[in-house]
């Protein structure tokens, strides 16, 4: 019994030690700037909607939400199909040199963006697609791939060898099989794998400040980087917390809507290993 208590004061304290900041951001995000400072864990005497309608539109935050919501969706739509392909054909077609390959997109996983900034900077400047969310959507999905590869690899493994040859048997191709039968069956994993890449993209700030040095094209990420330098001037607080809450809103949603899934998939995950 004492153990159990200690657990869940533990698991309470966890939580709070989360939820807490997160909760004083939200609120500060409808003060002014001198209800901050002078009553910071208070709640806001009026809401200040204003702030977000200034850090949207006046402070440009509305037009790096779009510009990483684009790039985002697109990565996405183009890495978890590639991913997919690749990692089946990793977990059901060993050939010779597969392991060494798969070992390699692994071996991408352990290197740090920043050590290939700057010849990314030049390579894409020579193709043309420096300042420009097409380049950034290549380098994002070249740079997702290895974590796909491998989270999918591992779940493809776990799917049943029978159904494929079932598959196999009634006449479907190696083709037909992966998209009519395997695919589906690894949604799940298709699911979690997509959130986590999303997380990882919509926060991604170091290469697409190098990538993207114009403000046209800037995501949400240097967005806020640039709502820090111009409010910390301004004493504008209450923006830069509704920026922080625009930023951290879409990804929040997304995982409490699939929270279940992605606890139910990474479950079976860990049983099945």
């Amino acid at each position: 019994m004492n153990g159990k208590l200690i657990s869940r004061i533990g698991m309470l304290i966890y939580a709070a030690a989360i939820v807490a900041p997160l909760a004083w951001v939200i609120i500060s995000s409808f003060k002014s700037g001198f209800e901050i400072f002078e009553s910071p864990w208070a709640l806001p005497a009026k809401p200040e909607w204003s702030n977000y309608q200034e850090a949207w539109r006046e402070a440009g935050i509305g037009h790096n939400f779009f510009n990483s919501l684009v790039v985002t969706s697109i990565t996405l739509a183009i890495l978890i199909p590639c991913g997919a392909m690749a990692a089946y054909v990793f977990a059901r077609y060993p050939f010779r040199g597969s392991r060494a390959l798969f070992t390699t997109f692994l071996g991408g996983m352990m290197f740090p963006n920043f050590l290939v900034i700057v010849p990314l900077f030049f390579l894409l400047r020579n193709l043309a697609l420096l300042d420009t969310l097409t380049g950034l959507i290549i380098v994002y999905v070249a740079y997702s791939l290895s974590f796909t590869i491998f989270v999918l690899s591992g779940f493809f493994q776990t799917l049943p060898a029978s159904l494929q040859e079932a598959a196999m048997v009634d006449g479907c191709g190696h083709s037909k099989t992966f998209w009519k039968v395997m695919l589906p069956l690894a949604r799940p994993g298709l699911l979690v794998v997509a959130i986590f890449n999303a997380i990882g993209l919509w926060n991604e700030y170091n290469l697409a400040l190098v990538l993207l040095p114009s403000d046209k094209n800037r995501t949400l990420p240097l967005g806020i980087a640039d709502l820090v330098m111009t409010q910390h001037y301004q004493s504008n607080w209450g923006a830069l917390f509704a920026g922080l809450v625009i930023v951290m809103l879409p990804m929040m949603v997304v995982y409490w809507v699939f929270r279940d899934r992605i606890y139910q998939t990474m479950l079976a995950g860990a049983l099945k290993g």
